[in-house]
């Protein structure tokens, strides 16, 4: 819920700050923006809780702490990509495919009721797969709408 709020509020004020300004509004940046903060907050938990993250990580995978640290290495480069006009679609195209990775390990969390600040299994459980699925499919269509798709190619 922590990051939906962090995406819509940083929007928001990157609208308002670009009419403030008598600029005209960028929804495609602002859009960016907004979706570059936010994963500049949820890199931030992956350094701080990476004990609690790697609980959720599917057996499978070794170096569950290490792949944490990875991942928010790499959210801080989407953050980064979004924002540099010859990376930006690059940048998008990836992070759509980090988003779809990234969902077994939700789905993992939430069956076995993991915490991912303590690691311990008294977490939300299922429950919270009816607002993770749909907010991770959220997420993919906004990158898809502000960084890859272009409006000129549905003109014709």
């Amino acid at each position: 819920m922590k990051p939906l709020i962090v995406l819509i509020v940083s929007f928001i004020i990157c609208i308002l700050t670009l009419k403030l300004l008598k600029r005209k509004v960028d929804y495609k940046i602002s859009g960016r923006i907004a979706m570059s903060i936010m994963l500049i907050f949820t890199a931030m938990g992956h350094f701080i809780f990476s004990e609690g993250m790697a609980a959720m990580i599917p057996d499978f995978i070794p170096f569950k702490e290490g792949m944490i640290i990875v991942t928010g290495v790499l959210e801080i480069l989407f953050a980064i990509g979004l924002l540099i006009p010859k990376y930006k679609t690059f940048s998008g195209w990836l992070l759509i495919l980090f988003f779809i990775l990234v969902l077994p390990s939700n789905i993992k969390a939430a069956i076995e009721h993991v915490d991912y600040k303590t690691g311990l299994t008294d977490g939300p459980g299922l429950m919270y797969l009816w607002f993770r699925v749909p907010l991770q499919v959220f997420f993919i269509v906004w990158v898809y709408f502000f960084t890859i798709r272009d409006k000129k190619s549905y003109l014709k």
